[in-house]
C-alpha cells in the first residue's frame, strides 16, 4: 500500500522556463538508467524477494522514494515548459543546428500527446520500455544491476548539471546525484552483507554449478589484443576474488571450435545456395514437415468410423473388406452372373433399385452429418411422373406416391 503526499520530496520549480533543457531533461524521467527504469526495478524487486526483513525492506524504501524522483523529474520538466508555444523550441532548432540535430520532430508530440506535459520517453523521444528492468529474483544479481544503474544515472545527472545554467534546475539536480550517491553505497554494502548472512557465500551469481562448468576455461583471461598490455592489469595473476580459481593470462590464444558455417537452407526460404553442404535435415520451415506440418497430418488422418480419402477425393464410407478393394485401384468390382434387380443385365451401366436415389455428388464439409445415410428414398409429389430431374442434375426413376419408412430405403414395384 503506498501514500501519496502532494509536497515534492525537494523542490522543482526552474528560474524560467526552457523547453530545449525540458526536452534534454526526458532522459532522466523516461530513458534507459532514467527515474521510470530504478522505480520499476527496485518494486519488481521487492515484489519478487522472498527473503522477509532487512534486505526487502531496504530494497521497498528505495523504490518507494524512486516513486517520488519520478514525481519530481516531471513537475521540473512540466514547469520548464510552462508558455512555451509549440513553436518555440523550432525556432531554437533553426537557429542552432546542433539543437535542430538534438530536437528532432519531438516538439509536436509535446503539443498534442501531452499537452505541453512531461513524456514518458527519453530525450530523443523513445518510449520507455520494461525492457529496461532487471529483477531476476537472485539477490546477488539484482544488487550488481541495481550498482550499475545507479552508476549510470549519476553520470547522466552529472552531464545535465553542466548543461543549464538555471540554478534552482541546478539545486534539484544536487540533490539526485547525492541520492544516487547514497543508493549506490547502500546496494554495495547489501552486497556485503550477503556473505556474513549466509545468503550468498561467493560473489558469483549463482552460487551453483562450479563442479559442472570447465574449470580450465574459468581462470585464463584470451589476448584478443594486439600488444601485451592487458597482462599487466591485476586479473592477469593472483587469486580471483571468489576464493576458488587462479588468475591466468592467455597470450596467444587459438580457436577450439570448428568453422562456423550454417546449416543447409530450406529450399522454399529461397536462400543463395550452391548445394555444397548437402540437403537440409530436420524440420523444414516451408514444406510442411515441421511441426505445423505435423499437426496438418494427424488433423487430416481420417478417424475410425469417419469418412476415408480416397483417390485424392472424400468418400462416404470407410472401406469394407472384399467389397471396396478395388476401388483404391479404379478397378470395378466384378458383378455376379444373372440379371441384376429390375431385370436389366449387368454391364448396361449404372442400376438404381426403384424408389431409391444414389448419393450422386460428395457432400460438403458442412453436410458431413448426412454422409452416413448411404442411400436416401424419394418423396416426389404424387402428381409427379416416373422419371425427374434430382437435385444433383442426374435423371433418376423414381415412384409414385409411395410412402416409405423416414430413414431406411424401401424398394417400390418396378416402374417402366
Amino acid at each position: 500500500m503506498f501514500f501519496h503526499t502532494k509536497r515534492l520530496q525537494l523542490e522543482a520549480k526552474p528560474e524560467k522556463p526552457d523547453p530545449v533543457y525540458a526536452h534534454k531533461l526526458q532522459e532522466l524521467l523516461g530513458g534507459a538508467y532514467g527515474e521510470m527504469t530504478v522505480t520499476m526495478q527496485y518494486l519488481m524487486q521487492g515484489w519478487n524477494c522472498r527473503l522477509p526483513g532487512k534486505h526487502k525492506d531496504l530494497i521497498m524504501d528505495i523504490a518507494t522514494e524512486e516513486i517520488g524522483h519520478v514525481e519530481m523529474i516531471a513537475t521540473m520538466i512540466a514547469r520548464l515548459l510552462e508558455g512555451a508555444p509549440a513553436t518555440a523550441t523550432t525556432k531554437m532548432a533553426m537557429a542552432d543546428p546542433v539543437i535542430g540535430a538534438v530536437i528532432g520532430g519531438m516538439d509536436p508530440q509535446r503539443a498534442i500527446v501531452s499537452g505541453g506535459g512531461p513524456l514518458l520517453a527519453d530525450s530523443n523521444g523513445h518510449p520507455w520500455n520494461g525492457r529496461y528492468v532487471v529483477a531476476g529474483g537472485n539477490l546477488l544479481a539484482d544488487l550488481y544491476a541495481d550498482v550499475a544503474a545507479e552508476a549510470q544515472g549519476r553520470m547522466q545527472a552529472a552531464r545535465l548539471y553542466d548543461m543549464t545554467d538555471d540554478p534552482d534546475v541546478k539545486d534539484m539536480l544536487k540533490f539526485n546525484l547525492a541520492r544516487d550517491t547514497l543508493h549506490r553505497n547502500m546496494w554495495l554494502k547489501a552486497i556485503e552483507e550477503l556473505q556474513p548472512d549466509g545468503l550468498e557465500p561467493l560473489p558469483i551469481a549463482p552460487n551453483a554449478l562450479f563442479e559442472e562448468e570447465h574449470a580450465e576455461h574459468a581462470s585464463a583471461i584470451w589476448n584478443l589484443s594486439e600488444g601485451d598490455e592487458g597482462a599487466q592489469g591485476g586479473w592477469a595473476s593472483g587469486t580471483q576474488p571468489d576464493g576458488r580459481h587462479e588468475f591466468s593470462y592467455y597470450m596467444e590464444p587459438r580457436a577450439l571450435g570448428d568453422v562456423a558455417m550454417p546449416p543447409p537452407p530450406d529450399p522454399k526460404l529461397y536462400d543463395t545456395y550452391d548445394g555444397s553442404l548437402g540437403e537440409p535435415r530436420g524440420p523444414a520451415l516451408g514444406t510442411g514437415t515441421g511441426p505445423i506440418g505435423k499437426i496438418k497430418d494427424a488433423l487430416s488422418r481420417p478417424a475410425r468410423g469417419r469418412p476415408q480419402t480416397m483417390g485424392g477425393a472424400r468418400a462416404r464410407f470407410p472401406p469394407r473388406p472384399g467389397r471396396d478393394a478395388g476401388r483404391r485401384t479404379g478397378a470395378r468390382r466384378p458383378r455376379p452372373a444373372g440379371p441384376a434387380p429390375g431385370g436389366a443385365p449387368h454391364g448396361a451401366g449404372p442400376v438404381v433399385r426403384p424408389g431409391v436415389r444414389r448419393l450422386g455428388r460428395l457432400h460438403r464439409p458442412g453436410q458431413l452429418r448426412h454422409q452416413h445415410v448411404r442411400r436416401r428414398p424419394l418423396r416426389p409429389h404424387a402428381a409427379v411422373g416416373d422419371r425427374r430431374r434430382q437435385r444433383d442434375g442426374d435423371v433418376r426413376p423414381g415412384p409414385v406416391g409411395q410412402a416409405r419408412h423416414r430413414h431406411r430405403p424401401q424398394p417400390a414395384a418396378g416402374v417402366p
